[in-house]
C-alpha cells in the first residue's frame, strides 16, 4: 500500500509522531502551564495545535506558548494574542513565524496554525495566558514531532 492511501503514514512521512492530550484548563486560566514534556534529548516539534473544548468567557486574556527547558533560558514560541470570547472550535498554534503571534482561528475554517519546524530542548512546552478568561475554556492539544537525538522523546504533560 503505498503512503499516499494511508493518511496515517502520509501524516507520520511528513510531520513525524503524533501525541494527543486530553483536554483540560490547564493553560488557560491564568497561569503557566505544561502541555507537553519532552525527555531523552532534543525534538524537532513540526506542529503544535490546541482546539478549544469548552469556550473561553470574555475576561481579557492573552495567551502564549513558551518552551522551558530543564537547562537554559525560556524561549516563546508564540507571543501573546487575545484568547477572550473564543467559541468551541477554535483552533490555537504556532505562528508561521519563530515567536511571532500565536495563532488563533475559528472553528470554522482557516489556515492550519502550528506548521513551524523548532528545535526544542529537553524540559517542557507550556500554554501561558495572561488572565482567566472567566471560566478559562478548555482545550485539547496535539503535538507532532521528530526525535532530534537518539531516545528523544515526547509525552503529554
Amino acid at each position: 500500500m503505498s503512503v499516499l492511501n494511508d493518511p496515517v503514514a502520509f501524516r507520520k512521512a511528513i510531520l513525524g509522531l503524533q501525541v494527543n492530550r486530553a483536554t483540560a484548563t490547564t493553560g488557560l486560566v491564568g497561569a503557566a502551564a505544561s502541555i507537553f514534556t519532552v525527555s531523552g534529548g532534543r525534538i524537532l516539534l513540526t506542529s503544535l495545535i490546541g482546539e478549544l473544548t469548552v469556550a473561553t468567557g470574555a475576561t481579557a486574556s492573552n495567551g502564549s506558548i513558551t518552551a522551558v527547558p530543564t537547562s537554559g533560558t525560556t524561549v516563546t514560541l508564540a507571543t501573546a494574542t487575545s484568547v477572550a470570547s473564543k467559541e468551541i472550535g477554535t483552533k490555537l498554534g504556532l505562528p508561521l513565524t519563530f515567536g511571532g503571534a500565536l495563532s488563533v482561528t475559528t472553528a470554522g475554517a482557516g489556515p492550519v496554525p502550528g506548521a513551524l519546524w523548532i528545535v526544542v530542548a529537553v524540559g517542557a512546552i507550556q500554554m501561558v495566558t495572561s488572565a482567566d478568561p472567566t471560566g478559562g475554556g478548555s482545550a485539547k492539544w496535539t503535538l507532532t514531532y521528530v526525535p532530534y537525538d537518539d531516545g528523544a522523546t515526547v509525552v503529554a504533560a
